[in-house]
Formats: C-alpha cells, sequence, structure tokens
C-alpha cells in the first residue's frame, strides 16, 4: 500500500504522496463525487487539525489561520478572491520561511485546504501534504498506522460533510453555488485515464 511512499522517502522527494499514491484512492473516488461546496466544508473542516498542531509550536505565525479564515470569507461571499488568493500563498510562503519541512508541510496542507474554494483539485492537496508531515513525525518505519488512521479520518470526515453540507443553509459565494459544474477533480481523472 505504500511502496509508492517508500520509493519517494528512498529518493529524498519533498512531497511523498501523489494522486497516484495507493492509499488515497478510495478518498479521491468519494472525492470526483463531491460537490464543490461539500469539498470546501471537508477541506476547512480537516485543516483545523493541522493548524492547531502548526499553531502549537509556531503560536506567533498567524497567516495559516488568516488563511482559512479569508478561505471561509471568500467561500461565503464575504470577499473577494485576490484577498483569499494572497492569504493562500502566504501560508505557502511560511513554510519556506520556517525551515521546518513537517511543519512546512502543515502549512502547505492549509494553503491547499483555503483553494479548494478555488477548485476542487486542490482539495487532495491537504492530505498530500499533511500525510507527508505525519511521516516526517513517524519516521520512515512507523507511519504505516498513523496514516491510515488519517486516511479513514478523511474519508469519515468527507461523508459527514456530503450529508450535512447543505442541511446547514449557510450563505455561498455564488459560483460555488452552480451545481452544474462538473467536479474538476473528476475532470483530471477521467482526462488522465484516457492518456
Amino acid at each position: 500500500m505504500f511502496s509508492d511512499v517508500e520509493i519517494k522517502i528512498r529518493k529524498r522527494n519533498k512531497i511523498l504522496f501523489s494522486r497516484d499514491s495507493q492509499c488515497l484512492q478510495e478518498l479521491l473516488e468519494l472525492i470526483r463525487l463531491q460537490s464543490h461546496r461539500t469539498l470546501v466544508m471537508w477541506a476547512l473542516d480537516c485543516a483545523k487539525m493541522p493548524l492547531k498542531q502548526f499553531e502549537e509550536k509556531y503560536p506567533d505565525e498567524q497567516r495559516p489561520r488568516a488563511c482559512l479564515e479569508l478561505c471561509e470569507a471568500w467561500a461565503r461571499g464575504k470577499i473577494k478572491m485576490p484577498i483569499a488568493k494572497r492569504a493562500i500563498l502566504d501560508s505557502h510562503a511560511v513554510a519556506k520561511e520556517i525551515d521546518d519541512d513537517e511543519y512546512g508541510d502543515l502549512c502547505h496542507a492549509i494553503g491547499h485546504a483555503g483553494a479548494t474554494v478555488h477548485v476542487e483539485t486542490h482539495a487532495i492537496g491537504l492530505p498530500m501534504y499533511e500525510l507527508t508531515s505525519i511521516v516526517l513525525k513517524y519516521d520512515k518505519n512507523d507511519f504505516y498506522k498513523p496514516v491510515i488512521e488519517k486516511t479513514e479520518y478523511y474519508k469519515e470526515r468527507l461523508l459527514y460533510w456530503h450529508e450535512n453540507t447543505d442541511k446547514l443553509k449557510l450563505d455561498w459565494a455564488d459560483f460555488l453555488l452552480k451545481d452544474s459544474i462538473p467536479n474538476k477533480e473528476r475532470l483530471l481523472w477521467e482526462e488522465r485515464k484516457l492518456k
């Protein structure tokens, strides 16, 4: 299940998971079936744990928190994309500034969670980076159990938001109300199958 990850560890790759990672296939199948709104709720929800972990070590660094807050405001139609985009880029910038790969990956995960408001294809960035952070935390020989537990958590939360997103009657930006627009992660998958 983790052979691709083990190869990337040996090669010293920065990101240890991808759309092709076997352990992410069930999650990707679920992602491809969701509305954009559901993926936004899921990503912003799941990003709270990496944010909490990040802030425990870096309590004075507020850019990842600002990313999630401003992206939620964007999703609700309260601000426009340029403000949220700047916050997303700022979260990614923290990763480069802190010189701490494990916690930098948490910043990238948070940035991708926020960018899910823009397009569904960013949703998988959250697990790709957060799971990489978990591997760095637990070492190359002890990461299997925590990664499996986290992928199960992602799937459970996605199923929860699939059932509950529209029940909450939240305000949404107009572009997130267009259910006729196809899921971009699904379109990407279909395109990759044809190659």
